[in-house]
């Protein structure tokens, strides 16, 4: 009978080992995905990791913070939500569940270069909103924005869905009763009066620039604070109407009118949905709280539709990504036609305007968006030829989450110096 060599056995079961070695990580990712969400990592809390909530002296002592310029830097707290404790999540944006196997783009905040930005406090938005109505109005940026918020309320109130409508729920509502604070959102991709192309109709967008979309201008007698966000769906092949005449078109091949380009259609669309406010609003008594959230950019790399389409990991670190082109110059629109706006506003009593600058912030988390990953586990056959992917929009809990943050601290202050003048 023949012996078997230890050394030959071992080999045998290191080779063993390799073979099992790939299918028993498999195994354990769904297990530490559900450990991380129903119960998340502890973190030992030292005071550099919390950030103090300034009192309404520190804050009306303080010169105004530019939130704009600053850095990512490693937050050990994490989110204060994730997938399982927030229900309003959409499907394509709750990348953790999708089987996103990176946890570290959770733990970075946004640190201004002046100033403190504090952790968001449910409670505090609560206490500055109770009874008022918040409106999200603009594109799926502006969806993805209201569901960061929505999901940090949750954490301290449930909210009830008490409307919705359109296709993929494009109008929606919810009411917190602890605080009777409603949350809408508005699809209204250009602010004004529009036809999306579609299968059935024209294959470009017809805008009419000098019109307000009535979908949610309609509404604004009910609304206290509206943020306002749009950009990307300028890029697309148009045809702009002014005075019921046709001003021109971008990209319309085939179509016998002016190419102008879409910089200043975008321009003349947020000129008119501010005038719309400014105008309403002035005159029902009641005031509102105005946000315009400035061009968040996508982090496309090579094909969009293969693998690595958005693989970074980290944020970008200061000087290594500069904003430039088509996101400075969109960034430059809304800027310019906020400040105009805010100096036409000065004349009536209760309007607040503010540009949410979120440009150079964004534009530095390469590593936000669900990416491939936007779909369910879509490298559990290994990697396909094609793979959609999806670095527009942001992961929740991820970098956008940092936007409600500064609406939340920009109306604090707002608050305080209001009282102080009363």
């Amino acid at each position: 009978m023949g012996v078997t060599s230890p050394l030959k056995g071992q080999s045998h079961s290191r080779s063993l080992t390799r073979k099992l070695l790939p299918y028993v990580l498999y195994a354990l990712l769904p297990i530490a995905v559900f450990r991380f969400y129903f119960h998340p990592f502890p973190f030992p809390l030292s005071t550099s990791d919390q950030l103090p909530h300034p009192n309404q002296e520190e804050i009306a002592n303080e010169t105004p913070c530019n939130y704009t310029y600053g850095r990512w830097v490693h937050d050990k707290m994490g989110p204060l939500y994730n997938g399982t404790t927030c229900g309003t999540i959409k499907e394509g944006q709750n990348c953790i569940t999708h089987g996103r196997p990176d946890l570290g783009y959770l733990y970075w905040r946004w640190q201004p270069s002046q100033c403190n930005l504090p952790r968001f406090d449910p409670k505090t938005f609560f206490n500055l909103l109770s009874n008022k109505h918040i409106a999200f109005v603009g594109d799926s940026m502006a969806r993805n924005q209201l569901e960061s918020l929505l999901c940090m309320l949750a954490t301290a109130s449930y909210p009830n869905l008490v409307y919705k409508n359109g296709e993929d729920n494009k109008f929606r509502r919810w009411h917190f009763a602890s605080h009777n604070i409603t949350v809408s959102v508005y699809w209204s991709p250009f602010l004004v009066k529009g036809v999306e192309k579609s299968k059935t109709g024209p294959d470009h967008n017809e805008l009419y620039v000098d019109v307000v979309d009535e979908r949610w201008g309609s509404d604004l007698e009910h609304i206290d604070m509206v943020v306002l966000s749009i950009g990307h769906w300028f890029l697309h092949p148009a045809v702009y109407y002014e005075r019921g005449s046709v001003l021109g078109c971008h990209y319309c091949p085939g179509l016998n009118h002016t190419e102008i380009g879409f910089y200043d259609v975008m321009r003349k669309a947020i000129k008119t949905a501010l005038k719309a406010i400014i105008e309403r609003k002035s005159t029902d008594g009641n005031g509102i709280d105005v946000f315009l959230t400035s061009f968040s950019p996508s982090h496309f790399e090579g094909e969009w539709d293969k693998a690595g389409a958005c693989p970074k990991t980290k944020p970008y670190e200061e000087g290594e990504k500069m904003v430039e082109g088509m996101d400075a110059d969109m960034r430059s629109i809304a800027i310019e036609e906020m400040e105009a706006a805010k100096v036409n506003a000065k004349q009536f009593k209760g309007l607040r305007l503010e540009t949410l600058d979120v440009t150079k912030l964004s534009l530095m988390r390469p590593d936000g968006h669900p990416g491939p990953y936007m779909y369910p586990f879509p490298f559990a056959n290994g990697v396909q030829e094609h793979v959609q992917n999806d670095c527009v929009h942001w992961c929740l809990p991820g970098p956008i989450d940092t936007w409600n943050q500064i609406v939340l601290e920009v109306i604090r202050r707002w608050s305080v110096v209001s009282k102080r003048e009363e």
